[in-house]
């Protein structure tokens, strides 16, 4: 009988070392997801901001074309004023600091920042690719959804 009862034990303190340990894992997932969620940008291009009305502070990525004649310098004279456009619809930009060396107007640009209360985008970083025929998927993706680009393979045919 003392043999049945050790056994059960030894069982009953394995099965509680599993449950511990399934428990102590849920809580590591959950606090890694928890710290993880303000570091996530969701991709947004200007159409898809005015549709889902995102509010001030939301962090974001935003892509899409600087418009043309749109880029200018602030009154503090290190500030730079652009305009994205998916061709349907425009957000101004405000961004502080140097811009990528192929950064223009009619170019493809992915921003990170957030919305501020008068619904300017405040970005933290602006991203142009190397090659000057690049379009971002993403910017690409919005762009063609609006039915207002094409790519300039697309074009020659």
């Amino acid at each position: 009988m003392a043999l049945r009862s050790r056994a059960s034990a030894r069982k009953n303190q394995r099965l509680a070392a599993v449950l511990a340990g399934l428990v102590m894992l849920g809580v590591a997932v959950a606090l890694v997801l928890w710290a993880l969620q303000d570091s996530v940008d969701h991709f947004y291009s200007p159409t898809d901001i005015a549709e889902k009305g995102l509010g001030p502070g939301t962090r974001i990525s935003l892509g899409g074309l600087v418009a043309e004649g749109s880029v200018s310098k602030a009154a503090d004279g290190a500030t730079v004023l652009f305009t994205i456009t998916d061709m349907e619809n425009t957000i101004a930009v405000s961004y502080l600091g140097i811009l990528p060396d192929l950064f223009r107007e009619g170019q493809g640009v992915v921003t990170r920042g957030k919305l501020n209360q008068q619904g300017m985008f405040v970005a933290e970083e602006v991203l142009a690719k190397h090659d000057e025929t690049y379009m971002p998927p993403e910017v690409a993706d919005a762009l063609k959804r609006s039915g207002k680009w094409r790519h300039a393979e697309d074009a020659a045919q």
